[in-house]
């Protein structure tokens, strides 16, 4: 399993940037995928994840209405486009795979592998 994820940036309050996470060695059809981000200081928080099994999407309160999580089952890709971005958006943002197939809950231990983490800076 690998997972590979686009470039993140710079970008100003307000601001839109989309990310891109691409997974080679399984099948979006079995697997869920989750998109997770860490502040300095701060616990990785999940949020935001799609279940292969149901295809419900899932979104943490402190994004929801704001970003977007959608999948390519054809390119093996999934985004996560972040719209009116905030300062406290600031974060590494990870995606992750689930083997169970199951998104939920989106807490870090379910989750079986990990990008490499992109930085999102999103300035005031």
């Amino acid at each position: 399993v690998q997972l590979v994820e686009s470039v993140g940036g710079l970008v100003q309050a307000g601001g839109s940037l989309r990310l891109s996470c691409a997974a080679s060695g399984f099948s979006f059809d079995d697997y869920a995928m989750g998109w997770f981000r860490q502040a300095p200081g701060k616990e990785r928080e999940g949020i935001s994840c799609i279940s292969s099994r149901d295809g419900d999407t899932y979104y943490a309160d402190s994004v929801k209405g704001r970003f977007t999580m959608s999948s390519d089952n054809a390119k093996n890709t999934v985004y996560l486009q972040m719209n009116r971005l905030k300062p406290e958006d600031t974060a590494v943002y990870y995606c992750a795979v689930d083997i169970t197939g199951w998104c939920f809950p989106l807490i870090p231990k379910r989750y079986d592998d990990w990008g490499q983490g992109t930085q999102v800076t999103v300035s005031s």
